[in-house]
């Protein structure tokens, strides 16, 4: 039986990344910086990386996507992509939080802090009681592990990831947001439709 092949992309940073997976083997990875153009960029980059590796859409067997936390506007575009790709191709979509890729590979117990915006950073500690990302100041984390530098690309942590919980994917990707959106809604009333 051949490997079985993953994709994995994120858009939940300044970035676009993705990166193909048969079985263990890296076929192909891709990341672009970028602050706003995800979505136009995406398939596009999906798309050459399979036309390179010779593969078509229908020879994945898995989606990993990064479900955050990050920007608003980027998690979303990367679950939704995900969500309709596996819906449409009939196989299953991982979510994986940003932290998790940073910690894959890593050495327990470890610490992962990635950088946002304004002096915050998201961390996580693995590898003891259980914790979910938290967000903070920089300079304001509590004592634990000194943290570590992810060795392995994130579009490729989200791969191998993905291959892993590929036979009990849990529940569909959702976005993961520590921090409520920095827009609100309007407070005109809304226009009248009229029939």
């Amino acid at each position: 039986m051949p490997d079985p092949i993953a994709l994995g992309f994120d858009t939940s940073a300044a970035h676009c990344a993705a990166a193909l997976l048969r079985g263990d083997r890296v076929l192909g990875q891709a990341a672009e910086e970028m602050t706003k153009g995800q979505a136009e960029r995406l398939f596009p980059l999906l798309e050459g990386l399979l036309a390179d590796a010779g593969l078509s859409w229908r020879d994945l067997d898995v989606i990993g996507v990064g479900i955050g936390p990050g920007n608003f506007t980027g998690i979303r575009i990367a679950v939704a992509a995900a969500r309709g790709l596996a819906l449409s191709l009939g196989i299953p979509a991982v979510g994986v939080t940003a932290t998790e890729a940073a910690a894959f590979g890593l050495p327990r117990p470890c610490r992962v802090v990635l950088p946002l915006r304004a002096g915050q950073v998201v961390w996580q500690d693995f590898g003891g009681p259980d914790s979910s990302p938290r967000q903070a100041q920089a300079d304001m984390l509590p004592p634990g592990p000194a943290p570590l530098i992810a060795p392995i690309p994130p579009a490729v942590a989200i791969a191998r990831i993905a291959l892993e919980r590929r036979t009990g994917p849990g529940p569909r990707p959702a976005p993961l947001y520590l921090r409520p959106a920095d827009a609100a809604p309007a407070r005109d009333p809304a226009p009248l439709i009229l029939p």
